[in-house]
Parts: C-alpha cells; sequence; structure tokens
C-alpha cells in the first residue's frame, strides 16, 4: 500500500517562504521512474497542480501564477519530494499534496499552508 505524507506547512507572512517535503512509501525504482507532482486544494475548488519534476533528466515545470517563486525538487536516494515556496502570495493559501502529476498514487493528507499576515 502506498503511502504519502506530506510536512513543512505552516503560518507564514506574505512574503515569507516555506519548503513542503514529502515522502512516500514505494519502492526505491518505483519512485525512481515515476515523475512528482506537487497539488494544492482551496476548499471547494478542484486540486491544481502547481509543478512537477520528471524522472530521469528531471525536467521541472511549474504553472504560470508560481513561476520564479516555486521550485520543485526530489531525492530518489531517500524517497522524497520537495516544493521550496519563496515570496509566498495569500492566494498560496491552499492545502498541497504531493502524487505523481497523473494522480496514481492515494492521496495523502497533506499540509496545510496559510500565507495571512
Amino acid at each position: 500500500q502506498v503511502r504519502i505524507v506530506e510536512s513543512g506547512g505552516g503560518l507564514v507572512q506574505p512574503g515569507g517562504s516555506l519548503r513542503l517535503s514529502c515522502i512516500v512509501s514505494v519502492s526505491s525504482d518505483s519512485f525512481k521512474f515515476a515523475a512528482i507532482g506537487w497539488f494544492r486544494q482551496v476548499r471547494g475548488n478542484q486540486r491544481e497542480l502547481v509543478a512537477s519534476i520528471s524522472n530521469g533528466v528531471l525536467t521541472t515545470h511549474v504553472v504560470e501564477s508560481v513561476k520564479g517563486r516555486f521550485t520543485i525538487s526530489r531525492d530518489n536516494a531517500k524517497n522524497m519530494g520537495y516544493l521550496q515556496m519563496n515570496s509566498l502570495k495569500p492566494e498560496d493559501t491552499a492545502v498541497y499534496y504531493c502524487n505523481q502529476p497523473t494522480a496514481d498514487w492515494p492521496w495523502g493528507p497533506g499540509t496545510q499552508v496559510t500565507v495571512s499576515s
């Protein structure tokens, strides 16, 4: 059974930074060959994929609204994914989730990010 656990969220002022982490309990090969994505969801809305990183050559993609502020990375040796979030804005407030971009794994609990003064 695949389990994902996200961490690193919290309350931060506008302009602040957070680094989110997720650990995925799958075989190292399954993780290494999977693309990883970070999604966010505001209550009542659909989950939105905001960043992804491929396997292999580690090509990254972020949506326009977070471009230049969010950076996605991964550590295959630890089965972990990361999302560095800088220059946070109130509109970044959401629950953040880690999964494959195709959402093939069961969802974890997510981690709440609140950007507010």
